[in-house]
C-alpha cells in the first residue's frame, strides 16, 4: 500500500495550509457506514475513486487524491481509505512502530476534496482474526512467481497480505478507478496484474512519484530518519539518476555507472539494486535500443527501510533533469 525532512511534520505540508477553509471528509469506521456514504452515488450513477493508504499522509498520497478526483469529475466520490494492514507485515517489522496521524490525515484529506475515509479497525477488515502476517480467514490473493522477486525476496509474505487487502478494499468500496503511487512500483504492477487476472473491472492508475526538492522520493517512512541518515538516504535518487544517465550507453552501462555512484555513498546498506522491464521480467541479453524499462533499488539507512524506482530507456538520451 503505495518525503521532507525527518523533522518536518504533517501539519507543514503545503496541502494542509489550507485545511482551515476545507471541509473535513466523512469518516466510515464499519462496512455498513462506508456502504451508507456511498449509497448517494451509486443510486445517482455517479464515479467512485479509491486511494487505499496506510495514513501518516504527505504530499504525495495528496497527489493521489488529486489524480482520483481528476478520474472521477466533480460529481463522483472520492475515497481514501486509511488502513495500517497487519497481513502485510512479518513478525518483528515496524507494525507497530508505523506512524497513525488521523487528525492530520484527515486535514490533508480534506484540503485535496476528498469525501469519504474509510479508517476501519482491523476485525473490520478480517472478521476471521489477523496477527502480522497471518489470518484465521481461509482465503487470501497470493501474488505468483512476481511476488517472491525484488522486495518479496526480503519480505516474502508482504505481497499476499497486500494483494489480499487491496482486493477486500476494491469489493467493499466497488470503485471504477483506484490510484496507486508508483513509488512502490512492484505493488503497482501487482495490483494491476491481479485486477486484470480476476476481472474486477477496475482501472488500476499509476501516480507518478512525489519528491522533495533534493531528489528524496515522499514516505511515510522518511520521518524515522536522522538529519544525518536523511542527507545519507539522497544516495538512492543519485543511483538512479546515475543509471538514467548511463541507460543511453546500454544496460550494462546503466548497471555500472549506478553501482560507481552507490560505492560513493555512506551508510547506505543496499539490499537490491536492479533493471527490469516494465513489468518487472528480466531485461533480456539482446534487448533493442530504445527498449522502456525501470530501475528499483531498495536499502537500509540506519533500522529504516527505503524504496525507490525512476523509468528510463535502454540506449536513448537521459531525461532532462528539472
Amino acid at each position: 500500500m503505495t518525503t521532507q525532512t525527518q523533522t518536518q511534520t504533517q501539519a507543514q505540508d503545503p496541502a494542509q495550509s489550507q485545511s482551515s477553509a476545507a471541509t473535513l471528509p466523512k469518516v466510515a469506521r464499519s462496512r455498513a457506514e462506508l456502504a451508507e456514504f456511498l449509497a448517494p452515488a451509486r443510486a445517482a450513477g455517479a464515479k467512485v475513486g479509491l486511494v487505499p493508504t496506510m495514513g501518516a499522509l504527505h504530499e504525495g498520497h495528496g497527489s493521489l487524491m488529486t489524480e482520483a478526483r481528476a478520474r472521477v469529475g466533480e460529481t463522483g466520490q472520492v475515497v481514501v481509505s486509511i488502513f495500517v494492514n497487519p497481513l502485510q507485515f512479518a513478525p518483528g517489522e515496524d507494525l507497530d512502530r508505523y506512524p497513525r496521524t488521523l487528525d492530520a490525515d484527515l486535514e490533508l484529506a480534506g484540503a485535496r476534496g476528498v469525501d469519504i475515509v474509510f479508517a476501519p479497525t482491523a476485525e473490520e477488515v478480517y472478521p476471521g482474526g489477523v496477527r502480522a502476517g497471518e489470518t484465521d480467514e481461509q482465503i487470501t490473493v497470493e501474488p505468483g512467481p512476481l511476488g517472491s522477486v525484488l522486495e518479496g525476496a526480503t519480505r516474502p509474505i508482504h505481497f499476499r497480505g497486500v494483494l489480499t487487502v487491496v482486493a477486500k478494499l476494491f469489493g467493499l468500496v466497488r470503485p471504477d478507478v483506484a490510484v496507486f503511487g508508483q513509488k512502490d512500483y512492484q505493488q503497482l504492477v501487482l495490483i494491476r496484474a491481479m485486477a486484470q487476472n480476476l476481472c474486477m473491472g477496475i482501472d488500476v492508475v499509476g501516480a507518478e512519484t512525489v519528491r522533495e526538492d533534493d531528489g528524496l522520493a515522499k514516505s511515510s517512512r522518511n520521518r524515522y530518519l536522522t538529519p544525518e541518515q536523511r542527507t545519507a538516504s539522497l544516495a538512492l535518487s543519485r543511483v538512479l539518476r546515475a543509471a538514467q544517465n548511463g541507460a543511453r550507453h546500454g544496460l550494462e552501462t546503466a548497471l555500472l555507472e549506478a553501482r560507481a555512484e552507490l560505492r560513493s555513498a555512506h551508510k547506505v546498506d543496499l539490499d537490491y539494486l536492479e533493471i527490469r522491464l516494465p513489468d518487472l521480467s528480466p531485461v533480456p541479453a539482446d534487448v533493442a535500443p530504445g527498449t522502456e524499462a525501470r530501475i528499483l533499488i531498495a536499502a537500509r539507512v540506519g533500522a529504516t527501510r527505503l524504496i525507490d524506482n525512476m523509468p528510463l530507456v535502454i540506449g536513448a538520451p537521459a531525461p532532462a533533469q528539472a
